[in-house]
């Protein structure tokens, strides 16, 4: 049964303001347009539709952030220009990943920034890692986020040493789903995406983060530090126009990469990948065979796109990963053909817990919430 909105008193999230509160964070403002009719739109299930509400309830009792409510639990990660930190937020006891970006920029920016990152309060759905808001302090921006205990594809991928075909049928589909509900919703393309920026619990959920909202952010991080291009498809390596075309691309050559276990430019040895697809150990290492930035990106641009070997997958995987990455961005299948592709219908109709899987590969136990 549907979970009734006025079993949690669901209300509006307060947080969400004009980025002019303390230390440039948002300040609350009661009058945001109700989220829970948004919900009632989305093609969500009822236990998918349960947890959003139920996480926008926790969300409301949050209020303003600021840089004094915060209990440091550990280290998550780092990338992207900033470190993910495992924090407990003292009001309310929830636990969330702060994502700390210092930037060296004026007060203007910052606040424009700030104002640019609250659209993600509006980003709600099962598949986008859930926003609790940002604040500003000490030459750093502060982007709080939904706790995922799983942790990112590439830290499973790490572990695991490469990710079955089966469980990345079900992760293609969330990452589409994801990626549509951008698209569709809010007009955003994600701009990013790569395992790393795929987040998995251990109830199984999959959710995207760290998409492309602020363009100031996306702007005054280029001109910080030299991020990853790996993913990126070729028209956006050569600096030509590029649209959502080219995060196909990404889940393309992230697939492959999940699929064989490495990054698969420049192509492994033929007898290295007979290897590693025989069973799940890690052979190659932890990273891409060396190759300078410049001759990997020239390799991207100029040589043909990676492929998953003939007889170790599905066709259907095969032609799926074939139809992401084309060199020629028209000639890319789009986000609703592929989430109809044969490849991802076999996944949806496919009953596989990847919660219980989740655990199993990162040691962690499942929560008890449900």
């Amino acid at each position: 049964m549907p979970m009734s909105k006025n079993k949690f008193n669901l209300r509006l999230p307060t947080q969400a303001g004009d980025g002019d509160g303390p230390d440039g964070g948002d300040k609350p403002n009661p009058n945001i347009e109700s989220l829970t009719q948004k919900l009632k739109e989305l093609d969500i299930d009822d236990q998918q539709r349960q947890r959003l509400e139920i996480f926008l309830t926790q969300k409301q009792k949050v209020g303003e952030l600021t840089v004094d409510v915060f209990d440091k639990i550990g280290e998550l990660g780092a990338g992207n220009g900033g470190v993910v930190m495992k924090v407990r937020h003292l009001p309310t006891g929830l636990i969330m990943a702060r994502k700390l970006i210092h930037l060296e920029i004026k007060p203007a920016i910052r606040n424009q920034i700030i104002r640019e990152l609250k659209v993600l309060h509006e980003c709600n759905s099962p598949y986008i890692v859930g926003f609790y808001g940002a604040f500003y302090s000490d030459g750093e921006i502060s982007i709080c986020m939904e706790y995922m205990d799983g942790g990112s594809l590439d830290l499973i991928l790490r572990k695991a040493g490469r990710i079955p075909e089966p469980i990345l049928g079900k992760l293609t589909s969330s990452v589409l789903k994801g990626l549509i509900y951008l698209r569709e919703k809010h007009s955003i393309m994600h701009r990013d995406v790569k395992p790393s920026n795929i987040l998995v619990n251990s109830r199984g959920e999959i959710k995207i983060c760290d998409f492309g909202v602020s363009g100031q952010l996306i702007d005054s991080m280029a001109n910080s530090f030299v991020g990853t291009r790996s993913y990126m498809s070729p028209e956006r390596l050569q600096g030509t126009h590029y649209t959502v075309q080219s995060d196909i691309w990404s889940v393309g050559l992230s697939l492959v990469e999940m699929a064989i276990g490495r990054y698969p430019i420049p192509p492994p040895d033929p007898k290295d990948l007979e290897g590693c697809l025989g069973d799940y150990q890690v052979i190659f290492g932890d990273g891409p065979l060396p190759m300078a930035i410049f001759e990997l990106l020239e390799y991207i641009v100029n040589e043909p796109p990676p492929t998953l070997p003939e007889g170790k997958f599905s066709e259907e995987f095969i032609d799926f990963v074939n139809r992401c990455l084309k060199k020629n961005p028209s000639e890319r299948a789009d986000l609703h053909s592929l989430a109809t592709h044969p490849f991802v219908k076999k996944a949806e109709s496919e009953d596989i817990d990847i919660g219980n899987w989740v655990c199993k590969v990162m040691d962690i136990k499942p929560d008890s919430k449900g």
